[in-house]
């Protein structure tokens, strides 16, 4: 299963509007490239801007003091980093930093509230891709307490596949374990498996998708959990 779209890659929140609300939203923003590792918004800040990814994907991190930041959700052209404003709150409660680049539609919040105002379908499709964010990030803390690493990469590396539009991304068992909240060599052994098994090429951190069903198979419930809910209210 799988939340991909066909190319041209496109956001599928602006696609999912009536002709005349998505051509109003998309004069509203410009595109810009996302480099990874750039970070967009900080916790408890205000947001300047709102993004959808078309290309790249951005993960939604949180920190307490002395770990590295935990990864608790991902952004690709299924959604938009700011939705948390059609709630009327002004600052992110997350960092969000660009893991895949890219590009993207950004759009100034100021133009965002105006658009939400005038747009009927826009509030409610934001409003939408909200409870499918919120079920994401809740079914990331469970799978994180739950279940072990090597399920874990398996669902991150699905949701990456998904949001990265091919086979080939770059991945270091470092940022991998510190997405995951695990040591590296906990990485190590579960990237190991999975490579032994025919799922993933891996090497000098480029990862290659050698079986998308075999991943599939091999994934715990939560990744199917969070498309299964998008699916059923946004496509």
């Amino acid at each position: 299963m799988s939340v991909k779209s066909s190319e041209p890659v496109s956001n599928r929140l602006i696609e999912s509007l009536s002709h005349r609300e998505r051509h109003k939203t998309l004069a509203c923003g410009e595109l810009v490239d996302l480099d990874i590792g750039t970070t967009l918004c900080e916790p408890d800040q205000r947001y300047r801007c709102v993004y959808f990814p078309l290309t790249g994907f951005i993960s939604l991190v949180t920190a307490v003091r002395g770990h590295q930041p935990l990864e608790i959700g991902m952004i690709g052209n299924e959604g938009m980093l700011g939705a948390t404003l059609v709630l009327g709150m002004r600052t992110a409660p997350l960092r969000g930093v660009v893991q895949g680049s890219g590009s993207a539609l950004r759009m100034t919040v100021p133009k965002l509230r105006r658009e939400l105002d005038n747009s009927p379908g826009l509030q409610r499709t934001l409003n939408q891709y909200l409870y499918v964010l919120m079920v994401q990030l809740s079914q990331t803390v469970v799978c994180t307490r739950f279940h072990e690493v090597e399920a874990r990469l398996v669902r991150w590396l699905l949701m990456t596949h998904d949001r990265a539009h091919g086979d080939h991304f770059h991945l270091t068992h470092q940022l991998l374990a510190d997405m995951l909240g695990v040591r590296r060599s906990a990485v190590t052994i579960a990237a190991g498996a999975l490579q032994k098994r025919g799922l993933i090429g891996y090497a000098r951190g480029k990862i290659n998708v050698l079986s998308r069903k075999g991943l599939e198979a091999a994934s715990c419930e939560c990744y199917d959990a969070v498309v299964d809910d998008y699916t059923r209210l946004l496509s």
